[in-house]
């Protein structure tokens, strides 16, 4: 499975995973992302996705881990991957027929999101 990982980048950017490498995902409280990041296996393909005024997807990122022993507060740790070859708009996304039925396009508020492995290759440019 791959995930889409939404982020404020002025609380946390891509950016700051690139200097960082790896960081621990968490503060996720929505139900529905909760149980995407329990979900969450080691090697799993990410895109990081900003919002506030970008609204859109900025680079790729891998699981590395998953402590699920909390239900309610699973720690994903990610590494970092590359930038996307250009980044990718929630206007582009909304106009492409593969997200027709995405939790991305449907449950806007939504800040941990399934991708099929042709959405991910729709977002990350490769």
């Amino acid at each position: 499975m791959n995930y889409l990982l939404k982020t404020e980048p002025t609380v946390y950017s891509f950016a700051d995973l690139q200097r960082e490498t790896t960081t621990t995902w968490d503060g996720v409280t929505n139900p529905a992302a909760v149980k995407h990041l329990r979900e969450m296996k080691p090697g799993e393909r990410l895109v990081i996705y900003h919002t506030g005024d970008e609204k859109s997807a900025v680079g790729t990122a891998t699981v590395v881990s998953v402590d699920a022993s909390d239900a309610k507060t699973p720690l994903v740790k990610i590494k970092v991957g590359k930038p996307v070859p250009k980044p990718v708009t929630l206007a582009e996304i909304k106009a492409n027929k593969l997200f027709a039925d995405s939790p991305l396009v449907r449950q806007g508020r939504l800040s941990v999101v399934p991708l099929t492995d042709a959405q991910y290759k729709f977002v990350s440019g490769s």
